[in-house]
């Protein structure tokens, strides 16, 4: 295992390597994606996140699908090859919104499709399917059943990894994730989230460094360490070099040498998808995952990213290049 606390020289070597192992493996390429978020209800509790059914102080709301489709496909943008529709934990929304526009989307637009809806009940992850998406992400937060629980994470650790199984099973293509930094994380706890990650059946994983969710039990506790999340990042490429792995908007919100270092030094780590926001206007300050002042990247911006860390944007979608890794791995399996 790399060293996760590594900086300077080591820390540059560290980073290096899982550049170059993205690059060698994607043809110095890098997914584009888009991400909608479709509703902040939410029934869990989580101690993290502000989006949590206790806090009373939250405008909710769900969007519509004619606030939504159009603009997405007429207007979104022209590099983006894929799509997340992401909500916190509100089943009614996903039959009310997500499962007509993921319709609507596919019938109109070539995306790779995707949902970040958290664990629902099996009976939906087969319609979620046939209305479109290919891609899950469901993220186990921390690896230890006690850290788990100390945090609030959602339901249980053991349920979130077998609703993980279930979706990889159904054929769904998996990405998961930790948080870096959360209070209470031992260094046992950080690379435990390696382990289940390695152990898991998943095709991707991302790293979040933690911040502080206003109006959350955790809301004065300090922010995590900028440098390890980017570690982790590296680490994981070196573990898994043909994982997609995301750079995440919440890297500029926890400091580092320099405003917005954070986004563009994960993709010089190995982190190889990058997210554009098209959530409405309207509606993205009542998302509040972390805080209301937020990190929006748009188009501009993340190329910009990517061509500064050498990179190009991707011309197939995820659900193309897992799709195709699909295929391979049967044919290599057959001779």
């Amino acid at each position: 295992m790399a060293d996760l606390h590594a900086r300077q020289d080591r820390q540059v070597a560290l980073h290096a390597q899982g550049w170059e192992l993205a690059r060698m493996r994607f043809g110095g390429r890098a997914f584009v994606r888009g991400v909608v978020e479709v509703s902040n209800f939410c029934r869990e509790d989580c101690g993290y996140c502000g989006m949590r059914r206790s806090n009373r102080r939250l405008e909710r709301y769900r969007a519509s699908h004619d606030e939504l489709a159009g603009w997405i496909i007429h207007h979104r943008p022209a590099q983006l090859t894929d799509l997340n529709l992401q909500a916190g934990e509100d089943p009614r929304v996903v039959e009310e919104l997500v499962l007509p526009l993921l319709r609507t989307l596919r019938q109109n637009t070539a995306l790779g499709l995707s949902v970040g809806l958290g664990t629902l009940s099996p009976r939906v992850y087969p319609a979620l399917r046939e209305a479109g998406a290919s891609v899950y992400i469901l993220k186990f937060e921390t690896a230890t059943a006690a850290h788990y629980r100390q945090v609030q994470a959602p339901g249980t650790l053991n349920e979130r990894i077998a609703h993980v199984r279930r979706l990889a099973h159904d054929g769904w293509s998996v990405s998961s994730g930790f948080i870096a930094g959360l209070p209470g994380q031992t260094t046992d706890d950080l690379l435990r989230n390696f382990e289940l990650a390695a152990a898991l059946p998943i095709k991707g994983c991302s790293v979040s460094p933690f911040i502080p969710g206003e109006d959350t039990p955790m809301a004065g506790e300090p922010v995590g360490d900028v440098e390890l999340a980017l570690n982790c990042i590296a680490a994981l490429r070196c573990m898994r070099p043909g994982w997609v792995i995301p750079a995440v908007s919440a890297l500029n919100l926890t400091g580092g040498d320099q405003p917005g270092s954070g986004y563009g030094r994960a993709l010089r780590a190995g982190a190889n998808l990058v997210t554009i926001n098209l959530t409405p206007p309207s509606r993205r300050h009542n998302y509040v995952i972390y805080r209301r002042s937020r990190v929006y990247l748009d188009e501009d911006t993340v190329l910009s990213a990517l061509a500064d860390a050498g990179l190009s944007p991707s011309r197939t979608s995820l659900a193309e290049h897992w799709e195709r890794q699909t295929v391979l791995a049967d044919l290599a399996a057959c001779r």
